[in-house]
């Protein structure tokens, strides 16, 4: 009998980046949508990137099939039950508004319908959830600004702030007011740092916009001092390893600096960022880099140890807890 998942959380997950092309296609009969691709084979085929912006092309277009709240829970929905299956117990999913909101989709379109189904995600699949809202880095700040305001009805379902999109020449600094306008409203701070940008820019997320989690920040390890202050004030890194190498941020798996990272005592998580795009769930993500840097059951279990520890979980400490206590009690040969 096939041991269960080893028990994990998922802190970078850009939901729009589960849409796996079989729900395009239903989406798009359902809204009347055209995609300018025969099915979904030719649309698998065409996820062969050259690098981040040519991701970003294939993502932006595809998310017209999505128009309605029963769109965006439907697209929730499908996420948590691949999620579940391969071991995740708690998920703090990112959300893009801004391209909706361009579209003409409103907002509480978007936040209504993914909060329909992360709310009912525990008592259907096991999983519980928060919901953070990033700002689009390639708009402007008085775009994010306004977002954010947008965002003040729905603060009920939202627990935080993140950024993302075309990172190289959008600074972090960029967005330090709204940064702040989040922090005075009690949101959480996350940003994608140092997956195409430089090590400056994780540095910048940290002292400008005083974020509490780094997204990527794979080229942190170019600076010895960076690394050793990361180290120090245990900031989570949410590394997604496929996805480094689909868009080439890393040649091969097996050049990925995962294991660095483990070894200079950073406090790492693995994480599947667009997995519909990239190759795989958190599930496939540990397995590939457990096959490929060889690391062993307990190396596993301390990455899921690190997940739930990064998680935005202070409010409900008895339920990190009980996750840890599940990492503890699973088998010697986890299967990720």
């Amino acid at each position: 009998m096939a041991l269960p998942a080893l028990p994990k959380a998922e802190l970078h997950l850009h939901i729009e980046g589960t849409l796996e092309p079989e729900l395009a296609f239903a989406l798009a009969a359902r809204n009347g949508v055209p995609l300018p691709f025969a099915d979904t084979e030719e649309l698998r085929a065409a996820y062969d990137f050259a690098d981040l912006q040519s991701f970003l092309d294939l993502y932006y277009a595809l998310m017209a099939v999505l128009r309605t709240e029963q769109d965006f829970a439907d697209l929730a929905d499908a996420y948590l039950e691949r999620a579940a299956a391969q071991g995740v117990r708690h998920a703090e999913v990112f959300f893009d508004p801004q391209a909706h909101t361009a579209r003409g989709v409103p907002f509480g379109t978007v936040v209504e319908g993914l909060g329909r189904a992360l709310e009912g995600a525990e008592e259907r699949h096991g999983v519980s959830t928060r919901l953070i809202m990033c700002f689009l880095r390639d708009q402007s700040a008085e775009s994010a600004l306004a977002t954010l305001e947008e965002a003040r009805p729905h603060l009920d379902r939202i627990t935080g702030v993140g950024l993302d999109s075309a990172e190289v020449g959008h600074p972090p600094a960029k967005f330090a007011e709204v940064f702040a306008a989040a922090a005075e409203l009690g949101l959480r701070r996350v940003a994608h740092a140092g997956e195409e940008g430089p090590p400056e820019y994780v540095r910048e997320a940290l002292d400008v916009l005083g974020v509490e989690r780094i997204d990527h920040g794979l080229r942190a390890m170019e600076d010895p001092e960076l690394v050793a202050r990361l180290v120090r004030e245990r900031v989570p890194l949410t590394l997604c390893p496929l996805s480094n190498v689909r868009l080439r941020a890393v040649d091969t798996l097996a050049d990925h600096p995962l294991r660095a990272m483990m070894d200079a005592g950073l406090l790492v998580t693995v994480n599947s960022d667009d997995p519909a795009y990239f190759g795989g769930y958190v599930g496939d993500n540990f397995h590939a880099v457990a096959g490929v840097l060889g690391l062993g059951p307990e190396e596993q279990r301390a990455l899921a140890r690190n997940s739930f520890e990064a998680a935005f979980l202070e409010d409900d400490e008895e339920r990190r807890a009980r996750y840890l206590a599940e990492v503890a009690a699973h088998p010697r040969d986890p299967r990720a």
